[in-house]
């Protein structure tokens, strides 16, 4: 199969003088089935770690996945993070997490036994938020959709943020950009020109904040419309992209 054209650029070279902001799923790493499948190269950890250095400490891992799913995934690094797409957020060893509401607890055992009716349907309970997950059962996308319509009735100051075959019940207010613009206020990223690689439309808000903060997103794919300024492929070539990086002067 070809690879579909990109109607944006390919983004410079990294710079020394970027705050350089992450995304993990579908952007760093390839998707999987199930979330917990995918797979992370020790060389992309070698290359996280020497970029970490050479940025000063400016490099941020910003995903959907929990703090703590993100360091086992590259361990032994434990990198300045964005969890739960900006409900938990750790920098210089201070970590910062949402509250969960009790509700969640029963909207999370209803929505497993529906996706029990499509296998590979999968219901992920991530604390204080719920992802409704079909990249494994496609069949189940309008049952998985129509559910968490009904439970946000039971979820006051929730809302739905929709993604790549997944749709997520989440608290109002936080999200990347928010987290993003929080972490540009604080050392090592303060000053720095912000950076945005991403691939989903959950990473439009830190496309937008960094473009605010005089920085630029990095679309992975071609997806559009899109705040980003370029775009790279796929995570194959996001990760041939920061290996380059490591010549930067």
């Amino acid at each position: 199969m070809s690879t579909p054209t990109l109607s944006l650029p390919a983004p410079p070279a990294v710079s020394s003088e970027w705050a350089l902001f992450l995304d993990v799923d579908g952007t760093l790493l390839d998707f999987a089935d199930v979330p917990g499948d995918v797979a992370v190269d020790p060389g992309l950890i070698d290359v996280l770690a020497v970029l970490h250095g050479r940025l000063d400490g400016a490099l941020a891992l910003v995903s959907g996945r929990r703090l703590a799913q993100l360091d086992e995934l590259f361990a032994p690094l434990k990198l300045p993070a964005v969890g739960l797409h900006g409900l938990e957020r750790r920098e210089d060893g201070h970590q910062e997490r949402h509250p969960r509401p009790v509700a969640l607890d029963q909207a999370v055992a209803w929505g497993r036994a529906l996706a029990q009716r499509y296998p590979g349907a999968r219901v992920e309970d991530k604390g204080t938020t719920i992802a409704l997950h079909w990249r494994a059962a496609p069949d189940a996308e309008d049952l998985l959709r129509q559910y968490a319509d009904s439970i946000l009735i039971e979820l006051p100051g929730y809302h739905l943020q929709h993604g790549n075959m997944v749709v997520e019940l989440r608290p109002d207010g936080a999200h990347k950009g928010s987290a993003v613009v929080d972490l540009l206020a604080h050392p090592p990223f303060h000053g720095r020109r912000p950076v945005f690689v991403g691939d989903d439309l959950t990473d439009e808000h830190a496309f937008q904040a960094v473009c605010s903060h005089a920085g630029f997103g990095v679309l992975v794919g071609s997806r559009q419309p899109s705040a980003a300024r370029y775009a790279l492929h796929d995570p194959a070539a996001v990760r041939a992209w920061l290996e380059e990086g490591l010549d930067l002067a």
